[in-house]
């Protein structure tokens, strides 16, 4: 099997190890990968800060890189989300038509990374093994945006030697939302305030999630606070094993 990688501007620039493990990963399953280098980004934050046509701009371009794409698989369920929710929108805002067919028909090849090995692959096991104790925060694109439900959990279990930790109030936002964060700020901070202490009633030594959008927001809070616990990528547990730990790729 062949897959394309999208691995997000956010990831490239600030979280590269999360590029890596998801390489790691994938081959080890045998995916035969492709990285398209002049990929740049899906035009969320251009859309949710209002330049919509900068935005249809990044999603046209998008749509044609990836036309002949076996699969795509991202690593963000932000970017997933903007993708399935917000290109529709552009597209007929911009009234292109040949698009509109290109991304039809690109859409059902487009797999956040857990939807990719659970719905694509069909596998839960990946012979992942991180022994830590963990917990698992579920981000709103994950929750309300892709219903990705229980598929980053069923991987994390099959994990060996995880120690797995429910989060309380799993389905409660960490206040990032991207540009959210920044034109509502004492908002979001209460709202990473209650997300802090549910985090840290875990006594986790990591939390992790499909986003590391969310994760460097919590992460920040937490290493103000001297609090120990350390963010991770899902992917990263995932490509760890005994002889190749995570912490050793990072």
């Amino acid at each position: 099997m062949r897959a394309s990688l999208f691995i997000t501007c956010y990831n490239d620039t600030l979280y590269p190890e999360t590029g890596r493990a998801v390489v790691t990963l994938l081959e080890r399953l045998g995916v035969e990968l492709d990285f398209h280098a002049k990929q740049t980004c899906c035009g969320q934050m251009h859309s949710n800060t209002g330049f919509r046509g900068e935005a249809f701009s990044q999603a046209k371009r998008f749509i044609k890189m990836y036309q002949d794409a076996e699969s795509v698989v991202i690593p963000s369920s932000s970017c997933v989300a903007m993708i399935r929710e917000q290109y529709p929108t552009l597209i007929r805002e911009m009234g292109n038509q040949e698009i509109q067919k290109q991304y039809d028909h690109l859409l059902p090849r487009i797999f956040e990374l857990s939807e990719f090995l659970v719905d694509k692959l069909g596998v839960e096991d990946l012979g992942a093994y991180f022994p830590h104790r963990v917990t698992y925060h579920a981000s709103c694109h994950s929750l309300r945006g892709l219903h990705l439900g229980e598929k980053p959990l069923r991987l994390l279990r099959k994990v060996k030697g995880i120690d797995l930790v429910e989060l309380p109030n799993i389905d409660r936002c960490c206040g990032f939302g991207g540009t959210f964060s920044v034109k509502n700020a004492e908002v979001s901070s209460a709202m990473l305030t209650a997300k802090l202490q549910d985090l840290l009633s875990t006594k986790a030594e990591y939390v992790a999630a499909v986003d590391n959008s969310c994760l460097m927001h919590q992460g920040g809070a937490l290493h103000r606070l001297y609090a120990g616990m350390k963010t991770i990528h899902l992917a990263e547990i995932l490509a760890s094993t005994e002889s190749t730990p995570a912490e050793a790729a990072r």
